[in-house]
């Protein structure tokens, strides 16, 4: 397997038009913002409609994994070779400029492009541990393995990382000394963070049961709740 190149080259479909010094080539950024997130958006047009929906997903080496339902319409035409285009984004803030024109987000994104590869049946299963350590770490560990008839419903794709249009916006809003605007009038940048709250757990689990390692990994509770007791 050939060692992808630690610059993403630039094609007609990722070259960025607009603010082009925002894009980021260096295929390190992308790989640090595909494992800091878990939602992308999937597009593609199917019978002259664009249609987009919202799955999980996770970074494999040089490749992203989706799944669904074997059902699934947008999936399902995928399978047939079509082209998707898969949309990553972390907003890290609102720009509050001196004016509504100049006023922006700051955030990272990405857009792949690729044809899906159906990952073969001897691989599923290890696809979707990938999926579920990504998205829930050591959960595997604490629930029944996958069925058949499960792993027989669920097609899993992979996305290889060769055409990645990726760009980026940072820091303050735009401004200079002498720009006419009333520098009186605030102007900066509201940072967004967002986290895990205390976990819920559902009507059917017992009172007295504990909450497991990963749950109390994944959303770092306070010390009441990592004593292990989920209260009522």
């Amino acid at each position: 397997m050939t060692t992808a190149s630690a610059s993403l080259p630039i094609t007609a479909r990722t070259r960025v038009g607009r603010l082009a010094a925002q894009q980021i080539v260096d295929r390190a950024a992308l790989y640090a913002l595909l494992d800091s997130q878990i939602l992308a958006h999937a597009a593609i047009v199917l019978d002259g409609n664009p249609l987009i929906i919202p799955l999980a997903f996770a970074r494999d080496g040089d490749s992203v994994l989706i799944h669904g339902s074997t059902g699934g319409g947008l999936l399902r035409h995928a399978a047939t070779g079509s082209g998707l285009g898969l949309s990553v984004t972390a907003l890290d803030g609102l720009v509050y400029a001196r004016n509504l024109f100049d006023s922006s987000m700051n955030y990272r994104s990405a857009v792949v492009y690729g044809i899906p590869l159906v990952v073969p049946d001897a691989d599923k299963e290890r696809a979707l541990l990938v999926l579920s350590e990504r998205l829930m770490p050591g959960r595997g560990d604490e629930v029944r393995p996958m069925t058949r008839r499960e792993l027989a419903a669920t097609i899993v794709f992979r996305i290889p990382l060769d055409e990645v249009s990726r760009k980026v916006r940072t820091g303050a809003p735009s401004e200079s000394a002498d720009d006419g605007e009333d520098h009186a009038v605030w102007a900066g940048v509201v940072p967004m963070n967002i986290r895990w709250l205390t976990p819920e757990a559902s009507p059917l689990t017992a009172k007295a049961t504990a909450v497991p390692a990963s749950v109390r990994r994944q959303c770092a509770v306070d010390a009441e709740h990592a004593s292990g007791v989920l209260v009522a």
